[in-house]
């Protein structure tokens, strides 16, 4: 029940044990006009579920062994097979993750559920259309008859506040160098992840259940002494956790290889759309202001604003087009229901085409176009940089826009994403000739 040994630890979406020197400065920014981040009013999943619980409009069961894990996945939408286990000490309660002992977590497209066997309380972030990533927890107590969650004052910015998140409250998976108790070998460097990293890059001390043919990952495996050089193979191809943990105590026994590869998009997906909503308003504050003392038309954008909003909106469309996507040389194969249930929830067209439809062979996705653009959070992009995002975009679809960074793209892949975005996005519907 031992993870064999190897390296590379992923840290969770939500790390809070890695600070980062310019996360404080950046907080710094967010507190003030026009973010406003710890005082604006917030409607994300989790806030508008905490207005339920304080009204009584809905409760939360209580489980001996799992406490409210179950019953706020529920609540929340968040699907079970969404479940993926990190066993790297890099998370608020990290006295309660080891090997043995991986953290659980669980998404949807908006919010993201930790978990740790008899921990204190369970952790959350979700994501709030204007003001990005927003964390709380909720205490793990059977005492407790009005469950509540606690909204994070500022103490997970100084990890979920910087470059790695592109400059804005959000989230990140990295891996790092990890001990046989879990523990991060800092010294030893880091890694970034998301759906550009290589392959052998990923997943270690995260635990991977699924097939991958002969590409290789470094999930699966542990650093032991003062090595940093690991075999692969053992723990490549694994169907199920059984060798490496009591899969008992949790509520799914897999860590699914395809929950992972999404939650790696989706993580830099939001942070870059948070950005140029936090970058948008910011450069349209400045510029407001700066029409006052040279006293110009109240609405007037300088110059330097339309650049910083320009760069903008070409940072989420190169994120949105999937651009240096790691290309697989080999198929993919989840081991739970995940693949079915995520992309069931589709938006469809009349053909029943939908952004959610996996290829696994060659890319992550059929269609290479990010499912957010269907989120509240794109669609609430000040409308200076989303009007950007979606001009060019139509632009690249048509053929219009030769740009090499987009030559992944093929015709058919621009004429296929193009036609589900004019049957399922207003927008688009709109530009159709």
């Amino acid at each position: 029940m031992r993870p064999r040994r190897a390296i590379v630890v992923l840290v969770t979406v939500l790390t809070t044990t890695l600070c980062v020197s310019d996360s404080f400065a950046q907080q710094g920014n967010f507190e003030r006009e026009p973010i406003n981040y710890l005082d604006a009013e917030v409607n994300d999943p989790v806030a508008q579920l905490s207005k339920k619980l304080e009204s009584g409009e809905t409760t939360l069961r209580y489980d001996d062994q799992f406490g409210y894990l179950q019953s706020v996945l529920e609540a929340l939408d968040v699907p079970v097979s969404s479940q993926t286990l990190v066993f790297s000490k890099t998370s608020l309660q990290l006295h309660r993750i080891s090997p043995r002992r991986p953290r659980a977590l669980y998404f949807n497209d908006d919010v993201y559920v930790g978990y740790c066997q008899n921990g204190d309380v369970l952790e959350f972030a979700a994501t709030d259309a204007n003001q990005g990533a927003i964390f709380y927890t909720l205490k793990q107590s059977a005492r407790d008859d009005q469950p509540s969650f606690v909204r994070d004052r500022g103490n997970c910015l100084s990890c979920h506040a910087s470059s790695r998140t592109q400059g804005v409250p959000g989230y990140l998976i990295r891996s790092v160098f990890s001990d046989p108790a879990g523990r991060p070998k800092l010294g030893s460097g880091t890694f970034l992840t998301d759906h550009t990293s290589p392959f052998e890059q990923r997943w270690g001390g995260w635990y991977v259940t699924g097939s991958h043919g002969e590409m290789r990952h470094m999930g699966n495996t542990i650093c032991e002494g003062d090595e940093y050089t690991f075999d692969r193979d053992p723990g490549a191809n694994q169907s199920d956790l059984d060798e490496y943990i009591d899969t008992d105590d949790y509520i799914a026994p897999h860590s699914d290889i395809v929950a992972l590869m999404v939650l790696e998009h989706q993580t830099q997906m939001h942070n870059a759309i948070a950005a140029a909503n936090y970058e948008t308003r910011q450069a349209l504050h400045q510029s407001y202001q700066m029409n006052e003392l040279l006293e110009r038309p109240k609405d007037h954008i300088s110059e330097s604003a339309q650049r910083r909003i320009a760069a903008s909106a070409d940072r989420v469309l190169r994120y949105l087009l999937m651009v240096d996507e790691f290309q697989l040389t080999d198929a993919v194969k989840g081991a739970s229901d995940f693949e079915a249930e995520f992309a069931s929830r589709g938006i469809r067209d009349s053909r029943g085409r939908s952004l959610r439809e996996f290829d696994l062979q060659t890319r992550l996705f059929k269609y290479p176009c990010s499912y957010l653009i269907h989120s509240p959070a794109f669609d609430a992009l000040p409308k200076q940089v989303r009007e950007q995002v979606v001009a060019r975009l139509f632009a690249i679809l048509e053929g219009r826009d030769d740009s090499p960074d987009f030559e992944h793209l093929t015709p058919k892949m621009r004429r296929d994403i193009l036609d589900i975005l004019i049957e399922t996005k207003p927008e688009f519907s709109g530009r159709a000739s």
